[in-house]
């Protein structure tokens, strides 16, 4: 997904800039896009998700070194876009998007079994941001664009309700969370549509973490005091 979606983004920029070259008439597309009041879009991207992890004692050997180490693995994001025109220069958006993400976490404070220190992490991200977009003049058919805000993130594979725990091979999660993002791109103007490739970073403001049953060997959740979710995300959007 990653390679393909690095071709797309070539092929397009060459095609975009093919459009104005320095010894040929250079064409404005769709000259009264940004003058609607209203448009909507949807992207398609992909993803790289971490833990900011912050241990307590049990989570730190004598040396100092954090005990837990994470894998994590490429996911995938789709979704729409609302915007609203402000102002010349401002636009105020909604981008509700679905985030897929996995990973893994190894405890190393843990020697019995490959089993009892490895917890797979799989999450299903239902995120609703709201997000106030600057961007600069167009040149041609390109306009650069910069934008940040807040969001709403529901977790739909916590297992936040599970009774189970680490003990019973059960990684739990809290289902609501909230975040703050910023975002970069590039607007590429064609005759049919708009192009955007995009790099976005998102980072959860909550700790994210459910602690084990009481009576569970400290060795999991026990030896952590937080566990939150930063993101990079590289994106195309079509409007």
């Amino acid at each position: 997904m990653k390679n393909f979606l690095a071709f797309l983004l070539f092929t397009m920029m060459i095609s975009s800039f093919g459009q104005f070259r320095p010894n040929s008439e250079k064409t404005w597309y769709r000259e009264d896009f940004d003058d609607k009041r209203f448009s909507w879009g949807y992207f398609l991207g992909t993803n790289l998700m971490s833990f900011k992890v912050i241990p307590n004692e049990d989570g730190v050997s004598d040396q100092g070194m954090i005990y837990l180490r994470q894998e994590n693995k490429m996911g995938f994001s789709v979704g729409l876009m609302g915007k609203l025109k402000l102002h010349e220069y401002f636009d105020l958006k909604l981008e509700p998007g679905v985030h897929f993400a996995e990973r893994t976490l190894y405890f190393g404070n843990i020697e019995s079994s490959e089993t009892d220190s490895a917890r797979a992490v799989k999450t299903t991200y239902i995120d609703i941001p709201l997000i106030l977009k600057i961007h600069g003049d167009r040149w041609v058919n390109t306009r650069p664009y910069l934008q940040g805000g807040v969001g709403y993130t529901m977790n739909l594979q916590s297992n936040e309700k599970k009774e189970e725990d680490n003990q019973d091979g059960i990684f739990r999660m809290k289902t609501h969370n909230f975040n703050w993002q910023v975002e970069a791109g590039v607007e590429i103007y064609f005759k049919k549509f708009k192009l955007t490739p995009s790099v976005k970073g998102l980072f959860f403001f909550n700790n994210e973490l459910v602690q084990d049953n009481p009576d569970t060997n400290p060795q999991w959740a026990g030896s952590l005091k937080s566990l939150s979710t930063r993101g990079v995300f590289f994106s195309l959007k079509f409007e």
